[in-house]
């Protein structure tokens, strides 16, 4: 298995870094995982019902960018809107991830590795 990494111009200039070459990383998990960005707009939604913010503060900081993605990666300004009224609703219901969305289809559409 392999994985890619984007870097950028000052992580290859204070790395000393060679493109081109073979280079070897060491990557360690975070301590703490970084909350997402949370849009104004689903935060807005979502504490205007005591049910769907308890079940935001008890949800993980991975189901949390889960929601934040599924959000974002409408293309359309309805979707969106539908997706942030469902998130509230399926919150309010005590649901602690995103039913119906398949984060790996977010990761590889939005990331893609470099073309060699």
């Amino acid at each position: 298995m392999s994985h890619w990494l984007k870097l950028s111009s000052n992580d290859i200039a204070s790395g000393n870094i060679r493109v081109g070459l073979e280079n070897i990383f060491e990557i360690c998990p975070v301590a703490v995982e970084p909350e997402p960005n949370v849009p104004k707009d689903l935060i807005d939604s979502i504490q205007k019902s005591s049910q769907a913010l308890q079940s935001w503060e008890n949800t993980t900081t991975i189901a949390r960018v889960d929601w934040v993605h599924w959000i974002e990666s409408a293309k359309q300004v309805k979707t969106r809107e539908k997706r942030i009224s469902d998130a509230c609703s399926m919150l309010s219901e005590g649901k602690r991830g995103v039913c119906c969305f398949d984060n790996s289809g977010f990761y590889s559409k939005a990331l893609k590795a470099p073309k060699v």
